[in-house]
This record gives C-alpha cells, sequence and structure tokens, in this order.
C-alpha cells in the first residue's frame, strides 16, 4: 500500500496536492519511520501534480498522471536498487508500480464524482490500506473506517469493505459476513435509532459466537466508527431510477458517454506532419525546369534531393547551399518562395488546431454538463430562496449608447447571475460586441450549463473569431439558499465589499476572453454575502483607486449614493464608458 499516498498528491492539483503531500509525509513519517523512498516518491509526485496537475494536458490525456506516477515508483525502484539502498523483490515492485498508476487514475475519477462503482472501490482500498495502522493495540483505523461506512455507506461499499478486512488477514473472524448483517440491520421495518449505530459490534460478536473463534481486538474500532458515523451525513444509497426519470437518465450517461469517447478521438487523431522534403523538391523542380542549363548540368538530382531543413534558414543565401548551382540565384528565389508557402502551411496548421481544440473542448463540457443533468434528474426540488437580490446599475452614458451591458437573471438550482459584459472602447460597435457576447452567456447560463464552461465557451469563440480583447466578463454567481457568491472575471477589474466594518477588494485585472482557446484565462473569486453588505462592480471605465477610496467613503450610504460618487469621481462622461453596479440581499419574504 505504499504507493497510495503518491497516488493521492498525483490525483490532485494547487493547494490540495501540497496539502495531500504534506499529510502523506507526516504519515509516511509516524507510521514507517526510516523509509526514504515514499519520500522521493512523494517530492517527485508534488513536482508533477504542481506542474501538470491543471494544465488542459491532463485533462485531455486522462492516463497522463497514472503513467507518470507508475515512472515515479518504476524509476526510484530501479535506482534504489542500483544503490544497494533495497532489496524488495522485483515481483513486489511490479505491483507497486500497477498499484500507482491504477489508484492515480482511480482517485482522479473519484474526485469527479460521478461513478459509484469507483467510490465503493475506493473506500475498500482505504480500509486495506488504513487496516495495517494500529496507534494502539486495540484501535485500527481500517476498523474504524469499516465501522463508518456499515452504517452510512451503501451496501457495496460496506461489503467490499469486509472483503478488505478479510483480504489483510488481520482477524481471523470473517468480517465480510460482519459488514453484510450490520448492513441487514438498517433494511428493518421500525427504524433502531441509537441501537442502529451498535449494529456492526452487535454482528461481530454474533459471527464471532457462530464462527467459534474469538478476537475482540477489532472490536472498540469497529464500535467507535459506527457510532460516530451515526452522525455524518455521507450519501447511503444511489436514487433509484424509476419510470420516464430513469429511462432519461439512462439516455443521457449514454449520450455524455458518446461525446466522452467523441473527445477522445479526436484528442487521439494523429497530426499529419508537413512535408518540408516535398517543398524543396518542389523549388527545385521550378527553378531546374526553367533554367537555360538543365540539359548540361549534372546536379539536378541532388538539387531535388535536398533536406527539408534548409527551409529553416529565413536569410539563406548561395555560400549556405551545399550545393554547386550556376543559377543559385534561381534556385534561392523558389527556396524563398517555399519559405513563403510553409510559413502559410504552418500558420493554417495552427489555425486548424486552434479549431479542433474548441470542438474537443465543447465535447467536454457537453459530456460533463449531460451527466451533471443525469445525476439531478432524480433530484426534483430545488433549493429553497432565503435571499432576493436587489441589483442597482448606473452608467455614465444612455444604455443605447453604452458598451458596458448589464443583465440579471435566474439561472437554474437556486441560482442568480449578475453580468456586466463590456465592449471594448465607445461607440456602436462595443454596443454591438458587449451586447452579443451577454446574451449568448445568458443563454448558455439559462440553460443549466456551469458557469465556468460558459465563459470557456465565450473565450473560444472570440478566439475563433479574432476577437481577442473585444469584450471583458465579469459574472457573479449568487446562490439565493446560502448567499454564497462565485465572482468570475475574464478581463475585468476588481469589484469590491462593503461591510459595516471596512472595504474588501475582490480580484485582480485579468487578460480579456479570445487569447487562446487551451490557455484559460479567467480568475474564480468566492465570498460570502450577508445582510447589509454591498456588492460593488465596475466596469473598467472606473479606476482602481477612485472606486476604492469612494466605497472606503461610502460605508453606510445607500447604494445609489455610492454608485454616484465613484461616476462624479471619475469624471468619465467624455472618455470610456463607466458603469457601476451595486448588488445587496435581502429576505426572500420581505
Amino acid at each position: 500500500m505504499l504507493p497510495l499516498a503518491l497516488s493521492l498528491v498525483c490525483a490532485c492539483n494547487g493547494w490540495l496536492a501540497v496539502l495531500a503531500g504534506l499529510g502523506s509525509v507526516a504519515g509516511y513519517r509516524v507510521f514507517w519511520g526510516a523509509e526514504q523512498q515514499p519520500m522521493l516518491w512523494l517530492a517527485a509526485g508534488l513536482i508533477v501534480a504542481l506542474l501538470l496537475g491543471s494544465r488542459s494536458i491532463s485533462r485531455q490525456t486522462p492516463l497522463l498522471l497514472p503513467a507518470v506516477a507508475g515512472l515515479i515508483v518504476a524509476a526510484s525502484g530501479v535506482l534504489f536498487q542500483t544503490l544497494g539502498a533495497e532489496d524488495t523483490p522485483i515481483a513486489l515492485y511490479l505491483i507497486r508500480v500497477g498499484l500507482a498508476g491504477g489508484t492515480t487514475w482511480l482517485f482522479s475519477q473519484v474526485r469527479k464524482g460521478r461513478n459509484p462503482v469507483l467510490e465503493w472501490l475506493t473506500a475498500g482500498l482505504a480500509v486495506l490500506a488504513l487496516v495495517q495502522i494500529a496507534p494502539v493495540r486495540w484501535f485500527s483505523l481500517g476498523f474504524f473506517a469499516a465501522g463508518i461506512l456499515a452504517v452510512t455507506g451503501a451496501f457495496p461499499a460496506a461489503a467490499i469493505a469486509g472483503l478488505a478486512l478479510d483480504l489483510a488477514g488481520v482477524t481471523p473472524v470473517p468480517m465480510t459476513a460482519v459488514m453484510v448483517l450490520a448492513y441487514l440491520f438498517r433494511l428493518l421495518p421500525k427504524p433502531l435509532g441509537w441501537a442502529g449505530r451498535f449494529a456492526p459490534g452487535a454482528t461481530y460478536l454474533i459471527v464471532m459466537w457462530l464462527y467459534g473463534v474469538w478476537d475482540v481486538l477489532p472490536l472498540p474500532a469497529l464500535v467507535l466508527g459506527s457510532v460516530i458515523g451515526g452522525f455524518l451525513p455521507l450519501p447511503g444509497k444511489l436514487p433509484h431510477r424509476r419510470g420516464e426519470t430513469g429511462a432519461a437518465q439512462v439516455r443521457l450517461e449514454l449520450a455524455s458517454g458518446v461525446l466522452a469517447q467523441t473527445q477522445q478521438l479526436l484528442i487521439e487523431a494523429p497530426e499529419v506532419p508537413v512535408d518540408e522534403d516535398a517543398l524543396v523538391s518542389r523549388a527545385a523542380e521550378r527553378a531546374c525546369g526553367s533554367c537555360p542549363n538543365r540539359k548540361e548540368c549534372k546536379d539536378s538530382q541532388r538539387i531535388g534531393m535536398l533536406p527539408g531543413l534548409l527551409l529553416h534558414k529565413p536569410l539563406l543565401q548561395t555560400e549556405e547551399l551545399p550545393i554547386i548551382c550556376r543559377k543559385s540565384g534561381r534556385f534561392l528565389a523558389e527556396l524563398h518562395r517555399s519559405q513563403e508557402q510553409l510559413r502559410s502551411i504552418r500558420a493554417d496548421r495552427q489555425r486548424q488546431k486552434e479549431y479542433r481544440a474548441a470542438v474537443i473542448q465543447q465535447y467536454q463540457f457537453l459530456s460533463s454538463f449531460l451527466q451533471d443533468l443525469s445525476d439531478k434528474l432524480s433530484r426534483r426540488t430545488e433549493p429553497a430562496a432565503v435571499y432576493a437580490v436587489q441589483v442597482a446599475v448606473f452608467g455614465n452614458r444612455p444604455e443605447e449608447e453604452n458598451g458596458d451591458r448589464c443583465l440579471r437573471f435566474a439561472g437554474t438550482e437556486g441560482k442568480y447571475y449578475v453580468l456586466l459584459c463590456d465592449g471594448m472602447g465607445t461607440g456602436l460597435g462595443a454596443v454591438q460586441e458587449g451586447r452579443s457576447a451577454g446574451v449568448m452567456l445568458r443563454r448558455l447560463l439559462c440553460a443549466g450549463y456551469p458557469a465556468e464552461y460558459a465563459l470557456r465557451s465565450i473565450n473560444s469563440i472570440c478566439a475563433l473569431r479574432d476577437r481577442a480583447g473585444a469584450v471583458t466578463m465579469d459574472l457573479a454567481e449568487i446562490r439565493l439558499d446560502s448567499g454564497k457568491v462565485s465572482l468570475y472575471k475574464w478581463g475585468a477589474v476588481p469589484s469590491y465589499l462593503i461591510t459595516p466594518v471596512g472595504v474588501e477588494k475582490i480580484g485582480t485585472a485579468s487578460p480579456p476572453p479570445g487569447l487562446s482557446v487551451t490557455d484559460y484565462q479567467e480568475r474564480t473569486e468566492k465570498l460570502t454575502l450577508r445582510k447589509g453588505q454591498l456588492l460593488v462592480m465596475v466596469s473598467d471605465g472606473v479606476s482602481e483607486e477612485t472606486a476604492l477610496q469612494c466605497c472606503a467613503d461610502g460605508i453606510g450610504q445607500t447604494a445609489g449614493e455610492v454608485a454616484v460618487s465613484i461616476l462624479t469621481a471619475e469624471q468619465a462622461g467624455g472618455q470610456d464608458d463607466a458603469t457601476v453596479v451595486t448588488i445587496s440581499l435581502e429576505s426572500a419574504e420581505g
């Protein structure tokens, strides 16, 4: 089980990978002492997770990180065997390599949270690993985890956990039978209440009596886990698929699978290389075909067989040619022409690569969206709205002349959106750009598209239309049940949260959409908006210094007073479009 921590680190990214790495280092030090090889694994795995974990290549190639994890274990094994610092059998090392790669893939899939079978396998794997850790003789972490699964997990998870305990061989009592019988207590017609939390301990005693073997050491951890598990809000079973809803879920999942498979086929499709040798041969053919010395020239065949590397020299001269040609000027002119053709071909290939990346991205988004829709279909009720959103918009120009567009609309699943879309520049063109991008984004969000997918779709459209920087996106996603706000900024300037005790700047300036299809440039900020607080969003026509000072001076003022003070202080009436949007929450009953 040693590579499991490496797999967990490789399956994460960012700060989550750092935290997993620190926890793994502590665990190895506490439970394995002087083992040096796992430390090397963790250092290499953390570097890989930070460099590749959040990049598009790891999303487009799902088996990349599992392969790297397996390679880390294999390479360290060769190194330690060569240095004589390790005497682990080769067969065991092969198991470790396979375990590192396989569990990295498993943990990566479980993080997506869409496959209950993989979650059950992960639970069993966790029990198998934890059962080896016993801080005291009568308390094993594996039996503690099994007790939790017995009262909160699904039936397959409980059964697999029991199988893992039997596989570990830490007790002669058949734990698969114990876990299965403990789960069956949850199926009784009358709920057992508090007594149900002691079902795993009771079934362990019954099975131990029936089997005729007495081993009470696992009992304290098993009982403690089941008691604590009774307080945890973990899902115990899958939603049932019945009638038309179940059929619709199956169709959505099938469609999601087809889109995911199509995406993978597009990723794996090889790119056709440019035949540079053929371009040189074509240049020689054109030059020699019109050369007056072609009949007595003995080097025409050698000229046609020159390598394509000649095209990589931008200022190719006669002395750089590997042959002697009496009419080298004619041949050089044709080579320069082929160089222009090569540049055009490469530019066209790069453009096709952008188109292909955009198509792959949309297949990925649609596949995830359909899978999410299938998962949520059985939950017919939306979260109850606790808050109502109050939005006010103030601008320095009439709406029909203002390139800043503010849209307010309700989304799905108890979400409310406020979008400030800024068409760059002023005039009719800016108005049209802002309106077009805003309407498209609103349609995607109203259809239930996740905000990050919708914004990246707008980015792809801007990139493929050569409209990089034409608009900026400042989107606030507000949950009406909790007041939590996600601010998505793509090219937008910071926002400001005014509270009774001060002002907080939210976010930083970021590049606008349309620069690249594959490199995402949006910034996401999380906050919780409470009653009595004011969230202020501004367009780039308002300077950061002005907005921050006016918000600081506006503590205790109304939303209108804060907005007017910002626009007045900026004095942007004859300059760029300037817009201020204020957002506050009120009780839904009011």
